[in-house]
């Protein structure tokens, strides 16, 4: 891949005290890993910064980013996010982005687009544009009491509503440090950074089925609006695919970021490992 950019950081795993164990490392190393997982929504937060640097605004307004993760983000080990020259192409430009450890392996990919005509009000609606907000009509909030996540819980159909969450600007800097985000559009727009918004499709899931470990694995945004400083966002979600892939089992989610006045400000199609395959006990094991 063509350099167009490198931008380096210490990882840092966010989420040590998160009810989903895989980031915990007495956990992680049960099932094969190195130490805590960093949160996928952390490491995707990374990968947006070629995207938002290079495009700015309109990027946040009406951009694309889908982001794969291939191998474990560990806290404390310094990684690169290499991207590629921007190209452009019929839709509008792409630039490739990788995010590298300290051995030069690739631990994600993606690809970032601006689609022709995001960010500027008087183009024509683009084929892809938000579906309107009733895409997700159903539960107004999560589940009284959630059920184990299995196949029956997150069979496809299955409807999901998160709660809703404020973003406020003022106290953004502790995310902004958490991700290792010094990028200055954020701060002087007042405007969400897209990780935090990410992490609502990690808790509509959450707050929806009991978990144990689990691992996020792929996420597919298009931005539809800026969420701005004083703005509610509700994550609401359509389960749309559950399978078995070597003894895991993986969900799919169409997710919707709704804000207060029911505008569609992003959506996702998120997937996990909702039940990772046990770890192998060892020898002498039960």
């Amino acid at each position: 891949m063509g350099t167009g950019s490198r931008h380096e950081l210490v990882a840092y795993n966010t989420a040590t005290s998160s009810t989903n164990k895989i980031h915990d490392d007495e956990v992680a190393r049960r099932y094969g890993f190195g130490g805590g997982l960093v949160p996928g929504v952390d490491v995707y937060a990374y990968m947006t910064r070629p995207a938002a640097e290079a495009w700015g605004l309109d990027w946040l307004r009406g951009g694309a980013l889908r982001a794969r993760f291939l191998r474990p983000v560990y806290d404390g080990r310094r990684v690169v996010v290499v991207a590629g020259e921007a190209t452009d192409g019929p839709a509008g430009p792409t630039m490739a982005i990788e995010v590298r450890d300290e051995g030069d392996t690739v631990s994600a990919t993606g690809e970032a687009s601006l689609p022709t005509g995001a960010g500027d009000a008087a183009a024509e609606p683009a084929a892809a544009g938000p579906p309107p907000a009733d895409r997700w009509a159903g539960p107004t909030g999560p589940a009284a009491e959630p059920s184990e996540a299995s196949p029956a819980s997150l069979a496809p159909g299955t409807r999901l509503a998160g709660r809703p969450h404020r973003f406020v600007a003022a106290e953004a800097a502790g995310y902004l440090a958490d991700v290792r985000e010094d990028l200055l559009l954020y701060a002087e727009h007042r405007v969400a950074h897209p990780g935090w918004l990410l992490r609502g499709a990690n808790h509509v899931l959450g707050v929806n089925v009991r978990l144990g470990p689990w691992i996020h694995v792929e996420s597919a945004v298009r931005h539809h609006d800026l969420v701005r400083d004083g703005e509610t966002v509700q994550p609401r979600a359509v389960v749309t695919r559950e399978w078995e892939r070597k003894g895991h089992r993986f969900v799919e989610l169409d997710v919707g970021l709704v804000t207060g006045d029911d505008r569609v400000a992003a959506r996702i199609t998120h997937t996990a490992i909702y039940r990772p395959r046990p770890p192998d006990p060892g020898p002498g094991g039960a």
